[in-house]
């Protein structure tokens, strides 16, 4: 597939080693157009850009394999690159201080420009932590908001299955090139969101999972959303990076509450502190963002058959707790204790965690 001359000179300059998105945003300013940069003199771009890049675009940019390999990707119909110049650039990402020059999108590139709501939270999440992601991002989807997050291990995967299940789909964020798949655990969700959502990244083809750029895609998970929201996180989470830049960028920051015992729940508690709104619901979520909800489904639980489960699953309480504990507080024997605890993780009701613990779920 050949690429167009405007896509050519967009893609020519945003391969420029050492031409970062500001630079390059200058130089559209000063000039009008990626191809009156590439035309004009060393002198008048030395101006405005170092010299080594000013002779790079000169020269014409990257070499010719670089473009191929954009143009052989471009002949799958799900992918398209979309330029600051597109109808189809997200508008919301307008209104932040450093939108990408272009962005590579695999999937349903109108969602970029729907009403959206970025969630995100730890990649170690909990299974409780897990839950409440999935089940707050599909009440958000089926209420009209897109589902934005990283595609990430733990909350992130969960929120994306809400959003996909929901009405309103959902947008993945990137720190890789769009032909690389990472996490590869993620590998199937990636598959579902570019065929039933869409997958975007600033980063060109062939960009490895570099620890520097998953805080620079962050910015682009706050930018999307009208908000957004943090179920879990610990005190050194890159998700209070994504609440830092929506709380910059004047968008509301929910945050899901935990246990005070839980670290996953620590970085939460401080965004709550520092003025992020406490969300039990998806609905607290709507009614800030002025949107109506539909009405609520039905939890989903399991039916508890043997009264002595009930009162173990009311003596478990909602904390992660050890057998120890669990024989005090119900005065019942270990094996007595242990039977039971796999009856409810059968009906769904409770999950393992590391250490011996168990954790009820909602």
């Amino acid at each position: 597939m050949a690429l167009d001359q405007d896509l050519e000179s967009w893609l020519r300059l945003s391969l420029i080693p050492g031409l970062g998105d500001q630079s390059l945003r200058k130089l559209l300013v000063a000039f009008g157009s990626p191809q009156q940069i590439l035309d004009a003199s060393f002198a008048m771009l030395a101006k405005l850009v170092p010299t080594a890049v000013a002779a790079t675009i000169r020269d014409g940019g990257v070499g010719d394999d670089k473009l191929e390999a954009a143009s052989r990707w471009l002949e799958d119909g799900h992918n398209r690159i979309v330029t600051l110049a597109d109808a189809a650039y997200p508008q919301a990402l307008l209104q932040t201080p450093d939108p990408p020059p272009l962005i590579y999108a695999k999937g349903r590139i109108e969602l970029l420009n729907h009403d959206a709501l970025a969630v995100v939270g730890s990649r170690s999440a909990s299974p409780q932590g897990a839950a409440n992601a999935e089940s707050f991002a599909r009440a958000l989807s089926d209420a009209g908001l897109t589902i934005v997050s990283g595609l990430a291990l733990g909350i992130d995967a969960a929120a994306h299955r809400g959003g996909l299940a929901g009405a309103a789909s959902s947008i993945a964020v990137v720190g890789t090139g769009l032909d690389i798949v990472y996490p590869a655990r993620n590998r199937a969700l990636a598959h579902q969101l570019a065929e039933q959502g869409v997958i975007i990244s600033e980063f060109s083809l062939g960009t490895p999972a570099l620890a520097a750029n998953f805080p620079r895609r962050n910015r682009l998970i706050s930018g999307l959303g009208r908000g957004c929201l943090v179920v879990e996180a610990a005190l050194q989470s890159g998700s209070l990076i994504t609440a830092r830049f929506a709380n910059e960028l004047g968008r509301e920051v929910f945050a899901v509450p935990g246990s005070i015992h839980s670290p996953l729940s620590k970085g939460c508690h401080q965004l709550l502190k520092q003025g992020a709104k406490l969300v039990e619901s998806a609905q607290d979520i709507l009614e800030e963002l002025n949107l109506a909800a539909r009405a609520p489904s039905s939890p989903m639980t399991g039916v508890i058959r043997d009264p002595r489960a009930q009162a173990l699953l009311d003596g478990l309480g909602f904390d992660p707790c050890d057998i120890d504990t669990l024989c005090m507080r119900c005065d019942l024997k270990s094996d007595a204790i242990a039977s039971l605890l796999t009856q409810l993780e059968i009906e769904g009701l409770v999950c393992a965690l590391p250490g011996g613990l168990y954790q009820r779920i909602r």
